[in-house]
């Protein structure tokens, strides 16, 4: 049985984590400071981003009773829905017929993890 309140605050953390993560690799796009100082923005974001990938994997695993491909599907899919918001937020990259099966798929991998129950 799942654990929906484990899932949440995992989940949670892996859209902070994958958003963190967004402005850590393509803030150099958007803002010059970022773009001239990569060692002070890995620094600044790196711990974070990765505190928030393991607690987010620790608390999924829980939620799917110890299973690490849960946490691992959820993780992606959370990282492509934020990169999908995201670059459109940012960078106006609108989502095409392909991009949009993508994040279709991407809601169907959470749902899956989330309402199919396995023996």
């Amino acid at each position: 049985m799942t654990n929906y309140k484990d899932f949440l605050i995992g989940f949670t953390l892996f859209l902070i984590a994958q958003s963190l993560a967004w402005y850590q690799t393509n803030g150099q796009f958007i803002n010059s400071w970022m773009k001239d100082n990569p060692i002070i923005v890995s620094g600044l974001f790196g711990i974070p981003v990765g505190l928030g990938y393991i607690y987010g994997t620790s608390y999924t695993v829980s939620a799917f009773n110890g299973t690490l491909w849960s946490a691992r599907l959820i993780g992606f899919a959370t990282g492509v829905s934020t990169f999908a918001l995201l670059t459109y937020l940012y960078m106006n990259e609108g989502i095409n017929i392909k991009t949009g099966v993508i994040l279709l798929l991407a809601v169907t991998i959470v749902l899956l993890q989330v309402f199919w129950k396995v023996n």
